[in-house]
């Protein structure tokens, strides 16, 4: 079969680094099996789902260059899930519960006080039809629970934490659908799956239980499983869940001048016993991704490091792809003499002013002045080549390494530290560079 994945957020906010991340390693498997990868759209929760989210969802994935094979939206589903739903009813495989939130909650306390797994007791199973309709008469509706084979232990090899084994008699039997008709998330999520052709769900490990309890739906529903993947979810530098890495969404990293590519690098080999490698294309990093180099430790996403994966990034992106980024009139020449100085592209502005100025004239000793005077008559005998100015002034002054270096960069640029001055004089250009000289020697 295809490999087929999917990424199915829930359009009632924006995406985070950690939703980010599980789409990326979804389309990652796809594209390294020549397969599809999907968007589904969990928007069942109308109150909260909105449209500019889904929006959003979507700009979010194409700047990031995950484009999809194809999309759903479940809030266009609801009658295939009411079509299995009475497959199930019909089978007996799902039933009417009544309790209140109070009464479930009273109900595990005194388990759990008597040291039993606080489970459901499954006491709605003995109302008899007449007990339904009396409570229907009452105006009581009534909330839906998957009956559980207690009797099938559920098993699965998961691609990432192996052999799973989860003992049914000590599961609730999750609710499905609520009182007012609603879904939650199980149900409709395992006929989406079937419908869709899934063949490999990699999620986050807090869905493993959620996955116990799916299996037995698609045997249910007589399908067959997915393969099924549970990844570490992921941790602040701090070790532990921020509420900053919670809510750090793509635009903020937008805003602090973080590359697609970048967010891509870290989070493909975040989890995994690979290094980051921000030389590797989407391609490369699709051919080498492998779920069994996948850790069960948590993965640690730190600010310090995406950023420093951008500015190696950066160091390597060809003019073409930060043309558009680049202020006016900064050509390639421009872009490969100030590159190596910069962490993030929105920096090459503040780099192309130094070389298109006004340079303030740096405040100097008198000796340094003087020196500063010998280098324009020398750059005004010769051209805009750096070492050849610098070779004529060693010899006409016996100056060396930081005294021969540093009162002309701080003369032509304003700055103590910079680019290559062999790449920035012939930017900056003859008769400007005279002017600065003149300017400091005087």
């Amino acid at each position: 079969m295809t490999v087929t994945t999917r990424f199915a957020p829930s359009p009632t906010g924006a995406l985070h680094v950690g939703n980010v991340r599980t789409a990326l390693h979804n389309w990652l498997l796809a594209r390294k099996h020549g397969g599809r990868f999907l968007l589904r759209i969990d928007d069942t929760d109308t109150a909260r789902s909105r449209e500019e989210f889904v929006e959003g969802i979507k700009a979010d994935l194409t700047w990031l260059g995950l484009h999809w094979d194809g999309e759903e939206r479940q809030s266009a589903r609801f009658d295939l899930y009411e079509a299995q739903f009475q497959r199930l009813v019909a089978a007996g495989r799902v039933y009417r519960c009544y309790e209140t939130a109070q009464e479930l909650d009273l109900k595990r306390k005194v388990l759990l006080g008597r040291g039993l797994p606080p489970i459901y007791d499954r006491a709605a199973l003995a109302l008899s039809e007449a007990d339904h309709a009396a409570r229907a008469a009452a105006g009581e509706a009534p909330h839906w629970r998957f009956l559980l084979d207690r009797e099938s232990p559920i098993e699965w090899q998961d691609g990432i934490r192996g052999a799973q084994h989860f003992d049914p008699a000590r599961m609730s039997d999750p609710v499905v659908r609520r009182a007012d008709g609603s879904w939650l998330y199980l149900l409709p999520s395992v006929i989406d799956d079937v419908a869709m052709g899934i063949t490999d769900v990699l999620r986050g490990e807090d869905h493993v239980s959620n996955t116990a309890a799916q299996v037995q739906m698609f045997a249910a529903l007589g399908a067959e499983c997915p393969r099924f993947a549970h990844e570490a979810l992921l941790t602040g530098a701090e070790g532990k869940l921020s509420k900053r890495l919670g809510s750090l969404g793509m635009d903020a990293l937008r805003d602090e001048g973080i590359e697609p590519e970048a967010v891509i690098a870290l989070l493909a080999r975040l989890g995994t016993s690979d290094s980051v490698d921000p030389a590797l294309d989407t391609p490369a990093l699709a051919a080498s991704f492998d779920l069994s180099r996948f850790g069960r430790a948590p993965a640690r996403f730190d600010e310090a490091e995406l950023h420093r994966v951008n500015a190696a990034l950066v160091h390597r992106l060809p003019f073409a792809r930060a043309a558009h980024l680049l202020p006016e009139g900064m050509g390639e020449a421009a872009w490969e003499a100030i590159r190596p100085n910069l962490s993030h592209i929105g920096e090459a502005a503040d780099w192309w002013r130094v070389v298109t100025g006004p340079v303030p004239a740096p405040a100097l000793e008198q000796e340094d002045k003087a020196f500063l005077a010998e280098a324009a008559a020398q750059l005004e005998r010769g051209g805009a080549d750096w070492q050849a100015l610098t070779a004529a002034l060693k010899e006409a002054t016996g100056r060396k390494g930081k005294a021969l270096f540093l009162p002309l960069r701080r003369a032509l640029t304003g700055m103590d530290h910079g680019p290559d001055m062999a790449a920035l004089l012939p930017l900056i250009g003859r008769e400007e560079a005279l002017r600065r000289l003149s300017a400091a020697a005087t």
